[in-house]
């Protein structure tokens, strides 16, 4: 039940950010949950552990992690788009 959670939160998490920078995040559902996972591991390096936890998500890092993660995959893929 704990990785259901995971995957939960990893989502819900990957979805605010892109709501919050006004991005779609490529890949819907599955797009999210990996924004939001990865997000907590690059809040977590340069954050550390801090603020609410829910299932082994710190919540304010995850959430910042995840909105630079989100950023800097929206520049490429304009980027990409305007090569092409």
């Amino acid at each position: 039940m704990g990785f259901i959670w995971f995957l939960i939160i990893g989502g819900i998490i990957g979805w605010l950010a892109g709501l919050i920078l006004g991005k779609d995040i490529p890949g819907g559902v599955i797009g999210n949950i990996i924004a939001g996972i990865i997000g907590a591991w690059i809040g977590g390096m340069l954050l550390g552990k801090w603020g609410p936890q829910i299932s082994d998500f710190y919540i304010v890092p995850a959430f910042i992690g995840a909105v630079i993660l989100v950023f800097i995959v929206s520049i490429i893929l304009k980027s990409m788009h305007r090569a092409a």
